[in-house]
């Protein structure tokens, strides 16, 4: 490509940053939080609007039947797609448009989308809204600029990634919208520094156990049998016997940071008992059921198999040698590690774009927990797809979180030279 339009593209870009922040603030101010899925369809308008308005065609396909579709919280998804006009590849850039809970510990606005010092704070400014914002304006730039491109260049804003991705670009990929005569190269936003490129993720396995107990008087607890003290026992084999287990395990993959580099659990809720939030005191009664969801992030080097059978075996090992122990335990969610070659078009494209723009060697990277490429992976047999964007990786789903402007701007210069790059193959 003649660098003097490359440079033009470029300073496009720069003269755009007034837009990409307006953009990035607009997206954070809808308070998309997932669960239980807000303001899916009015930010799926929003944006499809936007690219209506550069030339895109635009698609609204709702994910009827998906976990958590409902009159009230629909799961609205929206696909975008620019024709160059002449024969050639397409590049996909996909965002996940939820965005998780907000939490304690805020001392800005969580969706007011602040712009101080650079910065633009707000819940899902890092993840992902402003990998978002600098894709679209990375695509306006190579379509404004009358740079001949060849084949297709789409955009996508899915639902429930922060919940899985079923709602989203898994139920988009059964769809056939991943399909390989459909797209070539994808491109996911996601917030893993803005000089790294991602090649994939670990595995997950999300599951629930329940323990069981009997119902008594709270003052005769012996007359009964506590869940919650049933499942203590799990939590206390799992200090004991599990995460010691894990911590000895490492991955050859560039997963980052350092401490995702071993297999790791966490607990993401216990309930027992009587139903939280209800007025007054509770009724004293010993608990006959007792609920714990867990998250295990798994290595390549791990079996799914193995993985669970570490957990049934704990469960296994109480029930026989536990009074009284009883268990049922249901799988949630299973993802297979996945990560691209690092000889991939896209992913080669994307180095020497950082390169180009950052003037540095681009970082390859896994990410420690999964996102979307794992649904363009299993279901679209997608290979070619990576996690790029701006935004710092410890950020996400903190209080507090931003994106800096700065590589907002950097990463839009870096998506737009990937593109055309692999669109002029």
């Amino acid at each position: 490509m003649n660098e003097i339009t490359l440079d033009n593209v470029y300073q496009d870009i720069e003269k755009s940053e007034n837009s990409l922040i307006r953009l990035c603030q607009d997206l954070i101010r809808f308070p998309t939080v997932n669960p239980p899925g807000n303001d899916y369809q009015a930010i799926v308008e929003y944006i499809g609007n936007r690219l209506k308005g550069s030339g895109f065609s635009v698609e609204y396909i709702r994910a009827y039947g998906a976990p958590g579709d409902c009159p009230d919280y629909p799961r609205f998804n929206v696909v975008a797609r620019y024709e160059t006009g002449k024969k050639g590849p397409c590049v996909h850039f996909n965002s996940h448009i939820d965005v998780v809970e907000t939490g304690d510990g805020w001392t800005k606005d969580p969706f007011a989308a602040e712009l101080i010092d650079g910065k633009v704070y707000g819940r899902g400014a890092c993840d992902m809204k402003g990998g978002l914002a600098a894709s679209i304006i990375a695509a306006e730039a190579l379509i404004n600029s009358g740079i001949e491109l060849k084949g297709a260049i789409e955009i996508s804003g899915t639902a429930d990634e922060e919940s899985g991705g079923l709602g989203g670009v898994a139920f988009l990929a059964e769809k056939g919208y991943f399909a390989k005569d459909r797209v070539d190269h994808v491109i996911i936003p996601e917030p893993l520094n803005v000089d790294r490129v991602c090649l994939g993720h670990r595995g997950v396995w999300w599951a629930e156990i329940e323990t069981h107990g009997r119902i008594a008087h709270g003052s005769m607890p012996f007359l009964g049998d506590c869940a919650i003290r049933h499942m203590g026992a799990v939590v206390a084999e799992f200090e004991d016997k599990l995460y010691p287990a894990m911590a000895a395990r490492h991955t050859a993959m560039p997963v980052v940071p350092e401490g995702a580099k071993q297999s790791t659990l966490n607990i993401n809720s216990i309930h027992g008992g009587q139903e939280e939030g209800a007025e007054g005191l509770p009724s004293p009664c010993v608990p006959d059921s007792c609920r714990m969801i867990i998250d295990r992030r798994f290595l390549v080097e791990e079996d799914l198999g193995q993985v669970k059978g570490e957990v049934t075996d704990i469960l296994d090992n109480l029930e026989t040698s536990r009074e009284g122990f009883k268990y049922e335990i249901r799988d949630m969610l299973e993802v297979i590690p996945s990560m691209t070659d690092i000889d991939a078009p896209v992913v080669q494209a994307t180095a020497k774009a950082i390169e180009d723009v950052l003037g540095k060697k681009a970082d390859f990277v896994c990410s420690p927990g999964t996102y979307d490429q794992k649904h363009i992976d299993r279901i679209g047999n997608l290979k070619d797809c990576i996690a790029y964007g701006p935004g710092i990786l410890e950020l996400a789903h903190q209080p507090d979180e931003y994106v800096e402007v700065a590589d907002m701007v950097n990463s839009a210069k870096v998506m737009a030279k990937a593109a055309y790059d692999l669109l002029n193959k």
